[in-house]
C-alpha cells in the first residue's frame, strides 16, 4: 500500500468514528446549552415584573396589537416549555423553531438598532454590551446553535430518535431536491419577517417559486 492510500485509510478510520460521534455529542451538547439559557430566561420572567408594555411599539405584528401580558405569558411559557423539550429531546425540530421565532421577535423589539443605513451602523450593534447601536450579538449566536437541532434534529441521545426507533421508522437519507431547498427558504424566512419583513417576504416567495417549480416537474 502507497502511502498516500495509507494516508486515506487512517484519515477515512477517524473521520468515520468522528461522523458516528457528530451524531450523538454535538446536538447533545446544543440542546443543553440552548435548554439551559431559555430556561433561566423564562424563569426571570416567571418570577419578574412584566415589562413588555414598555416597549409594546418596537414589537414587529403582530405582537404589537397582542395585550403584554400576553405576550409576556406567551413568551415565559414558550422559553420554559422549550426548554425542556430540547433537554428531553423531544419534539426537537418543532420547538427549536418556535424557540429560534421567538428569538427573532425578541431581537426586533429589544436588540436591533433603532435605525441604521449603512453595514458600518449595523456592525456597531454586534456588541455583547449595549453602546446605542443595538445588542444583537448573544441573540445571533442563539439562532446559529439552533439551526443545526431546526435541520439535523436532536440526534441519537434522545427521545425523538428513541421513538422513531421504537416505532419502526426506516432511516431517512438526505434529499437534496427543490422541495428541501424550498423548506430551508421557508424555515428562515418565517422568523426573518419579524425582524426584516422585505427578507423574509423575498425568501417565502423563493420558497414558493422552488415547491411550485418542484411539483410542476414531479408531475412532468
Amino acid at each position: 500500500m502507497s502511502t498516500i492510500a495509507h494516508l486515506i485509510t487512517i484519515r477515512n478510520a477517524l473521520t468515520s468514528r468522528l461522523q458516528a460521534a457528530a451524531e450523538v455529542v454535538p446536538p447533545a451538547v446544543l440542546r443543553l446549552v440552548m435548554g439551559w439559557e431559555f430556561w433561566e430566561s423564562g424563569l426571570e420572567k416567571l418570577h419578574g415584573d412584566n415589562w413588555f408594555a414598555d416597549i409594546q411599539g418596537k414589537f414587529p405584528w403582530p405582537f404589537d396589537v397582542i395585550p403584554a401580558d400576553l405576550s409576556w405569558a406567551l413568551a415565559t411559557g414558550f422559553e420554559l416549555a422549550g426548554a425542556v423539550m430540547l433537554w428531553l429531546g423531544l419534539g426537537t425540530r418543532l420547538f427549536a423553531f418556535s424557540l429560534m421565532f421567538l428569538t427573532f421577535v425578541a431581537t426586533a423589539a429589544v436588540h436591533w438598532p433603532d435605525m441604521w443605513t449603512m453595514w458600518s451602523d449595523l456592525l456597531a450593534g454586534y456588541a455583547i454590551s449595549d453602546g446605542g447601536h443595538g445588542n444583537f450579538k448573544l441573540p445571533l449566536l442563539f439562532v446559529v446553535m439552533l439551526l443545526p437541532l431546526i435541520f439535523g434534529g436532536a440526534g441519537k441521545l434522545s427521545l425523538d430518535h428513541l421513538l422513531a426507533r421504537g416505532l419502526g421508522a426506516p432511516a431517512l437519507r438526505p434529499q437534496a431536491d427543490r422541495f428541501a431547498a424550498a423548506l430551508t427558504a421557508a424555515v428562515l424566512g418565517l422568523p426573518f419577517l419579524m425582524l426584516i419583513p422585505a427578507l423574509g417576504l423575498a425568501l417565502l416567495a423563493l420558497a414558493a417559486i422552488l415547491a411550485i417549480w418542484a411539483g410542476l416537474n414531479r408531475r412532468g
